[in-house]
């Protein structure tokens, strides 16, 4: 250990930290890809706003109280429906929302 200096030393561990580092470099760089790639996925794969949707009760009965456009954000426990079937439960009685107003969409006021 005599015939290696302190300095030598020094040296050969900022030689490893600098290689170390390069990886950790690489290691970011790739996962910033991946994280992008995925992100595009997601983007590609958004669903689709689907139409209408009935907020519904709990239970086994589950009958549905109220009606919304697909994207209400005011919509719980929902479940999608087509236009003719939301037209349908407003003209039994199931309310529309108050905010996203599917009846006025809809065509029925």
């Amino acid at each position: 250990m005599s015939d290696i200096s302190r300095l030598a030393l020094l040296r050969f561990l900022r030689r490893v930290q600098e290689q170390q580092l390069a990886q950790t470099d690489r290691w970011i760089a790739e996962e910033e890809r991946r994280t992008s790639l995925a992100a595009q996925r997601v983007r590609r794969t958004a669903p689709r706003d689907p139409g209408f949707v009935i907020s519904h009760g709990i239970g086994a009965g589950r009958r549905p109280f109220e009606v919304h456009v697909g994207d209400c954000r005011m919509a719980q426990r929902t479940k999608p429906v087509t236009p003719a079937e939301a037209r349908e439960l407003l003209a039994e009685g199931v309310e529309p929302c108050q905010f996203c107003r599917p009846d006025s969409e809809l065509g029925m006021l």
